[in-house]
């Protein structure tokens, strides 16, 4: 439970592109880009860092990444490091803004897993309607026996 807290608090910065960065594919990958998207699992609150020289970067809506073209994107950058903070779940759609780049392949799709939500605290008398407790609990002396028996099993294991 403690691991996947950490996880999603956790957050990761994204090199896109890897070390070559957001560059127009040679003519033998037109999906480069979202062949790397897709091995990657991106979440709220993670960050994209757009490395280039001489373009810039766009996050558009999905009919505009179909037609290569916006003249209102929704996220707009040509410094050369652009770093793009993931606030939401869903479809991201990034193309280049320089004419002609985007129809060269220079476009991507990430996909924003939804956050996982933490499953509700059980509270300490569950019960059935006849007194019993619910399977699933654990009693407080079970609680101290198992944890006992990890902590020594740790040392047994060192």
């Amino acid at each position: 439970m403690i691991s996947s807290f950490l996880m999603s608090v956790m957050s990761v910065e994204f090199d896109v592109g890897g070390s070559k960065g957001w560059i127009i594919p040679s003519s033998k990958n037109g999906q480069l880009f979202n062949d790397w998207a897709s091995k990657n699992w991106f979440n709220v609150g993670d960050t994209l860092r757009f490395e280039y020289k001489k373009d810039s970067v766009l996050l558009v809506t999905n009919e505009e990444y179909d037609k290569c073209k916006s003249s209102h994107p929704l996220f707009f950058s040509n410094n050369g490091d652009t770093v793009f903070k993931v606030d939401k779940p869903g479809l991201f759609y990034f193309i280049s803004g320089v004419a002609g780049h985007c129809d060269r392949g220079l476009k991507m799709i990430v996909k924003v897993l939804e956050p996982e939500s933490p499953p509700p605290p059980p509270s300490s008398n569950e019960t059935s309607g006849d007194g019993v407790k619910e399977a699933g609990t654990i009693s407080s002396s079970t609680l101290v026996v198992l944890m006992t028996m990890s902590f020594f099993g740790a040392l047994f294991f060192m």
